[in-house]
């Protein structure tokens, strides 16, 4: 494995001063060791054969199982013959993004080549997933399942369910990643996707078997490159409980929207007549509407799934933002500690700075790309967490972004980074003029979802936002020609990726880096930089 370059203090005294910051000073949280190793491989999800992306001979890959604040350690050996990177969607990286996993931050794993991430899921609990960030990689699967459970002693809000399932939705392609990025670098735009996977297989190829009964949770995670998606099963309701790490008011629906790159738990319970059910995912808002099915299997079924699957709800907007809406925070539960997750009154705290965030498109040279407020990111030729450590200088220059979407119509072309200051409070607000949902996603935080309605944001919007129990979260959906607000305590130092979950736009431009920083250099405020951090670009050999 590639060591880097010895830093000025010993390795040693390096490795105790991390251990120390991961662990709070305690040597009681456990270590969970991983050794994944990246191939390619064939399927045949659609009766075609396929080249995708699998994690120790697994697609999807192996979930990741841990506990609050466990240490986990992942060897990732890359056989792949192209660079390769894994990011962690809804992980929050305390002080620490030189692990995220994306290019902004962590160079890529060199083919033939392995690379340890060391992280700890502090204070977290959750339904999560991971992915593969770099060389559109995502359209080749490459991803996985991440259940970070409650320590023992702290409560859950509701009965341990009698097993736990991992579902893995999303729309997918036929053709190769490789040939989809050749599109996109040809500034061209890709067709409507070819299906919905559920857990990496077409219709009906996957089943979850359940005793009668009982009552199960379910981990959805939408992993898909665009679409929003809505899960169903027949005949049975589910109780959301959970969102990217929030408990939630149970709400009893009928069927649930889940925008791209988000993550709920449900509970579902046998409660019907033993025989086989369709659990149906299908797209939302789309103008061709794509449909896929998995089966619930009863233990003593004698009777396969027959007929047309359940339909889904109206493709109303109205229907969908109401859903969202009525997804809060479950005040009189605990999360990753014994107490309230009331205990925190975002609703209370002052507001430092506005940020108005807008997507635009445009051509530049005749090929497409994408922007956020006038600007379309281009990767720069190192890391810009390890450029910002090292001091290098041209590699980026904070400000490239506004704060407020510009009124001129052309876009151009740079190494976006927005600066903000460590442990102030933001109002975001996310503007969508048109006519497909946006999802949005910022790395290493959750946000307070204060508000979201149809039409154009004024500061009068905010007579109606939610500050009791906005859900908080890490992504989050924009309907059509309308605005979503949150309000975001940036109290972890680091590079962090803000960016759509619309991929192929994401990779054409429509992300930017917030660089949250503090004059401090203390372990407390930030981790230092791992030792076997790999290094790249002119951070290859740094005046450090």
């Amino acid at each position: 494995m590639n060591q880097g370059k010895t830093r000025v203090w010993p390795s040693i005294i390096v490795l105790l001063i991390w251990l120390w910051g991961v662990t709070g000073g305690s040597a009681e949280d456990p270590y969970r060791f991983f050794t994944w190793n990246i191939t390619y491989g064939q399927i045949y999800p659609f009766g075609i054969c396929q080249q995708v992306i699998l994690i120790n001979g697994q697609f999807p890959g192996p979930d990741i199982h841990a506990v609050t604040n466990d240490n986990l350690i992942i060897n990732v050996h890359n056989h792949l013959p192209e660079p390769f990177l894994l990011s962690w969607n809804g992980v929050q990286q305390r002080r620490n993004s030189f692990e995220d996993g994306v290019y902004g931050t962590t160079c890529p794993i060199p083919p033939g080549s392995n690379f340890t991430y060391q992280m700890q899921v502090k204070d977290q609990i959750g339904s999560f997933y991971y992915f593969p960030s770099l060389e559109f990689h995502k359209a080749a699967g490459g991803y996985g399942g991440i259940r970070i459970l409650t320590r023992p002693e702290v409560p859950v809000p509701f009965p341990e369910p009698h097993g736990d399932f991992t579902i893995l939705i999303g729309d997918w392609y036929i053709a190769n990643h490789k040939d989809l990025k050749s599109i996109l670098d040809q500034g061209k735009m890709l067709r409507c996707p070819d299906g919905i996977l559920i857990n990496g297989r077409g219709p009906n190829g996957v089943s979850f078997t359940v005793e009668p009964g009982k009552t199960y949770r379910l981990r959805i995670s939408n992993v898909g490159l665009q679409n929003s998606m809505n899960f169903r099963i027949e005949g049975h309701v589910m109780k959301v409980v959970e969102v990217e790490g929030t408990h939630t008011l149970q709400n009893t629906v009928s069927s649930l929207d889940i925008h791209v790159g988000q993550s709920y738990s449900a509970l579902v319970t046998a409660d019907q007549r033993a025989k086989d059910y369709y659990i149906a995912v299908s797209t939302r808002f789309t103008t061709q509407a794509l449909i896929t099915t998995a089966v619930l299997h009863y233990r003593n079924s004698r009777t396969w799934v027959s007929g047309p699957p359940p339909p889904g709800p109206t493709t109303d907007i109205q229907w969908s933002l109401n859903q969202a809406r009525s997804i809060r925070t479950n005040l009189t539960a605990s999360g990753p500690r014994p107490n309230p997750q009331g205990a925190y009154h975002y609703g209370q705290i002052k507001v430092n700075r506005t940020i108005k965030l807008a997507n635009s498109a445009a051509l530049l040279n005749s090929k497409q790309r994408y922007a956020v407020n006038g600007v379309s990111f281009v990767p720069a030729d190192t890391p810009l967490k390890l450029a910002d450590y090292f001091k290098i200088a041209g590699v980026f220059h904070v400000g490239s972004i506004p704060d407020y979407p510009t009124t001129v119509q052309q876009i151009h072309l740079d190494t976006s980074v927005m600066g903000a200051d460590y442990r102030a409070f933001v109002e975001i607000v996310f503007e969508n003029h048109e006519d497909i949902i946006q999802s949005w996603h910022l790395d290493g935080y959750s946000f307070f979802v204060v508000g979201m309605d149809i039409g154009q944001w004024t500061p009068n919007c905010r007579k109606q936002y939610n500050l009791n129990d906005a859900i908080s979260r890490s992504t989050t959906q924009v309907y059509p020609d309308s605005w979503t607000a949150v309000y975001v305590a940036l109290d972890n130092v680091g590079m962090w990726n803000l960016r759509t979950e619309f991929w192929a736009r994401q990779y054409l431009g429509q992300q930017f880096y917030l660089r949250v920083y503090t004059p401090s250099h203390s372990v407390r405020d930030e981790y230092p930089i791992p030792n076997n951090a790999l290094l790249c670009g002119r951070a290859k050999n740094p005046i450090s």
